[in-house]
């Protein structure tokens, strides 16, 4: 629809507003027609990541698929021409507070708010008001002005709710992983996310303009367990860069991360903490080795994620608990822990695994199981939030019940004894993820974007 230039002498504006209220009329309507100048001046987007740095070594205890997520769709804003800057929580002093590592006219900014180290959840609450000011503090001196602001996680919601009001511009939030959930499936106070957290999500489902849900699945549980009005919801998934995940040669994959290709390796990706399931797989590698299975068929296991190379009075209590749990079994043989690999590597170890498995309890989304489709992977994922909905069961890879060893061990089995089966699935796998490549994600990213600034001005109107 053409739209005519707004008369605002004759809108009920304040004065101070109605300069923003043209800025952003004119950006969105330049964004609608298309239009992509290439100086990322089309659109200026303010982007929150509080608590973990995008660029930050995948596999420790806060970083995982929200960094690759805020990392990628940042690339891929810029190369678009929309202009991004995403503003973290500085935990290293020794690390500038500016870096230009996420593509042309976009920046990682570092606030300091607090001590330059790693806190946890409780105590970076208490540092929000400081990170505010430093992000207003830092917009004023480059004289800059933003459109939106797309915030991720709880944390980095309610500061993006004060600037909200700072700037009087419109809120995108993103959740990716809800306390209500994790809750379900905690065992015991020290898995369970804090009522504070319940609290400011709830408090951001109601005040935030947009809310980006990753799957169906994500949608329905923010309808029904926090009654969530769904006309300011949109199911957008997360990309993977099809350019960086890609199938290669399994000799070559092998050769790379120096395992003999005589090897049949499976593969764990991820954080290394209770909600990921990793016990399941565990018990069920048990199960393969009773049965005889191993014997036949030899399989290897390896972890990427955590630091294993701490003392075991250093380790995490959940690493601590699986290197128990690992010889409890009499797996040791069979287990191995590789720790953090940087993301330029990933690709390597997805190619050279027979299966990628993610037995998580709870996952928003997936990350991994997408990133290892998109290598052309089978994976094997537990039947839970948005891996329901990502994972299609004899397609591209399978479904098994949570927690459930038996059924893993089973699929496990199937698969490992069909080699046509896991060639076939994963070439349909790789196809398939290029459905998700971030050119076309970032393009939906980029329609919210226009809405919300079309529907801001709508509203002034």
């Amino acid at each position: 629809m053409n739209r005519q230039p707004i008369a605002y002498e004759a809108i009920a504006l304040p004065i101070e507003l109605r300069w923003h209220a043209d800025r952003l009329y004119q950006r969105a309507k330049i964004l609608g027609k298309n239009v992509h100048s290439g100086d990322n001046e089309i659109m200026r987007i303010a982007m929150l990541s509080y608590h973990t740095c995008p660029l930050a070594t995948l596999g420790g205890k806060d970083t995982g698929g929200m960094n690759v997520y805020v990392r990628d769709l940042t690339r891929e804003l810029g190369r678009q021409g929309v202009g991004v800057d995403v503003f973290t929580r500085s935990q290293d002093e020794h690390v500038p507070h500016v870096l230009h590592d996420l593509g042309f006219g976009n920046r990682i900014v570092h606030i300091p708010a607090g001590p330059e180290t790693p806190l946890s959840k409780e105590k970076l609450a208490e540092h929000i008001p400081t990170f505010i000011q430093g992000i207003q503090k830092f917009s004023e001196s480059k004289q800059m002005e933003y459109d939106i602001i797309h915030s991720h996680y709880w944390l980095s919601g309610l500061a993006g709710l004060e600037l909200r009001k700072i700037w009087q511009v419109p809120m995108i939030q993103m959740f990716h992983t809800l306390a209500v959930m994790k809750n379900r499936v905690a065992r015991g106070d020290e898995e369970s996310e804090s009522q504070l957290r319940v609290q400011a999500e709830q408090k951001l489902m109601q005040k935030s303009d947009r809310i980006v849900a990753a799957t169906q699945a994500e949608l329905a549980q923010l309808q029904w367990l926090h009654r969530a009005d769904t006309k300011r919801i949109r199911v957008i998934p997360p990309g993977v860069d099809t350019t960086h995940f890609y199938p290669i040669p399994k000799d070559e994959a092998l050769e790379f991360i120096g395992t003999p290709a005589k090897y049949c390796m499976l593969l764990y990706v991820g954080r290394i903490e209770p909600l990921k399931g990793i016990d399941t797989l565990f018990e069920a590698m048990a199960i393969l080795k009773r049965e005889g299975f191993l014997d036949i068929n030899p399989l290897c296991l390896a972890i990427i994620g955590g630091d294993p190379q701490v003392s075991r009075e250093e380790m995490s209590s959940e690493m601590e608990r699986l290197h128990s749990l690992q010889e409890s079994l009499g797996i040791g043989d069979l287990v191995t822990f590789l720790g953090r690999r940087a993301q330029d590597t990933l690709q390597y170890y997805y190619s050279a695994a027979e299966i990628v498995v993610v037995p998580s309890h709870y996952e928003s989304f997936g990350m991994v199981a997408l990133e290892a489709m998109a290598c052309g992977t089978p994976v094997i994922a537990s039947e839970t939030g948005g891996l329901a909905f990502l994972v299609k069961h004899g397609e591209t890879g399978f479904h098994v019940p949570a927690a459930d060893p038996n059924a893993l061990a089973n699929q496990l089995k199937e698969l490992m004894m069909d080699e046509i089966l896991r060639a076939r699935v994963g070439k349909q796998a790789a196809v398939y993820a290029k459905e998700f490549s971030w050119s076309i994600i970032a393009d939906q990213i980029l329609n919210l974007y226009t809405s919300v600034l079309s529907s801001m001005v709508d509203e002034w109107a």
